[in-house]
């Protein structure tokens, strides 16, 4: 029987080595072989048990149980997945911000839509949007605070991540949210129209105010996102909060909430119950989920 198994919280990983918080120490681990064998690894927001080696070093012995996982980028046990986006340069991606709220719902992890550079244009027409269709939509920008305290009693407790498209601003919302992180941003690149990569690796910040864990995560593209974290044509339409009242009112089973006569969804639609942003990303996202196949999914 093994002694000293403790609990922790893995709060970065980094070149194979794994950093999981035990109580208000930090050690660093190895994963044991097995976890290669069964193809599976452990991820920053794991609960994991370590087997101490040292003082201040271990082995992963085992994962306790996920409540959810993302494959890209890669986490664990998500309360909130905080979606953030410039309203200007760049300019807002709606297919971006739709499909990682898909991707969110469909892992049941609760969005927020984060609208920075407020100060540069105006962001009421997406907030709007977003709002309309169910969700929390903060608009901020780092010259004033605030809303930090507001944004902070909202992740009380919680262990979330942002995500984004690179250069909208992510770790220069985090520097802002706690300026004791001072997380490394870049200019956008004016040849690209994009940022330049800022995080390399998936890390946890811990705010020790409000007890939040919270992880900045490496910029990455719309083909990324479904590429790794798949959604069958089946499923997404729950993955879409506003068309929940409607389902099932449809003329016809099996419908796909496309192009059918008798579609509620499609009703709606016509009469603005429904965002047409939404509906053009679903749509999009039901012509490339039509070409995934289940066994993609293992």
């Amino acid at each position: 029987m093994m002694e000293n198994l403790q609990k922790g919280l893995i709060v970065k990983a980094l070149g194979g080595f794994y950093y999981v918080q035990i109580k208000d120490n930090i050690i660093e681990c190895r994963a044991r072989g097995i976890f290669r064998k069964k193809e599976l690894s452990p991820v920053v927001g794991d609960y994991v048990t370590v087997q101490k080696t040292g003082s201040d070093t271990g082995t992963i012995e085992d994962i306790i149980d996920r409540k959810n996982y993302l494959i890209r980028p890669p986490l664990a046990n998500l309360d909130y997945l905080l979606i953030v986006t410039s309203i200007c340069d760049p300019i807002p991606n709606t297919i971006i911000i739709d499909k990682l709220i898909a991707i969110s719902e469909y892992k049941q992890i609760e969005p927020i839509i984060i609208i920075t550079k407020n100060d540069l244009e105006d962001t009421k027409a997406l907030q709007q949007c977003y709002e309309h269709a169910g969700f929390t939509v903060f608009s901020v920008n780092y010259h004033t605070n605030e809303w930090v305290s507001e944004i902070k009693q909202r992740l009380k407790g919680c262990v979330c991540a942002f995500v984004g498209n690179t250069g909208v601003g992510k770790s220069s919302f985090l520097n802002v949210l706690c300026p004791d992180f001072q997380i490394k941003t870049a200019q956008i690149s004016q040849k690209l129209g994009r940022g330049k990569h800022t995080t390399r690796h998936v890390e946890f910040y811990y705010l020790q105010d409000v007890n939040t864990y919270i992880a900045d995560t490496p910029g990455f593209s719309s083909i990324d996102m479904l590429q790794y974290d798949l959604i069958l044509k089946d499923d997404l339409q729950y993955c879409f909060r506003e068309f929940e009242p409607f389902l099932g009112r449809c003329k016809f089973t099996g419908c796909s909430h496309t192009v059918e006569k008798g579609c509620a969804v499609l009703e709606a639609l016509q009469k603005g119950e429904i965002e047409s942003s939404r509906h053009k990303s679903y749509l999009e996202m039901y012509q490339q989920a039509k070409n995934i196949k289940e066994w993609e999914l293992k």
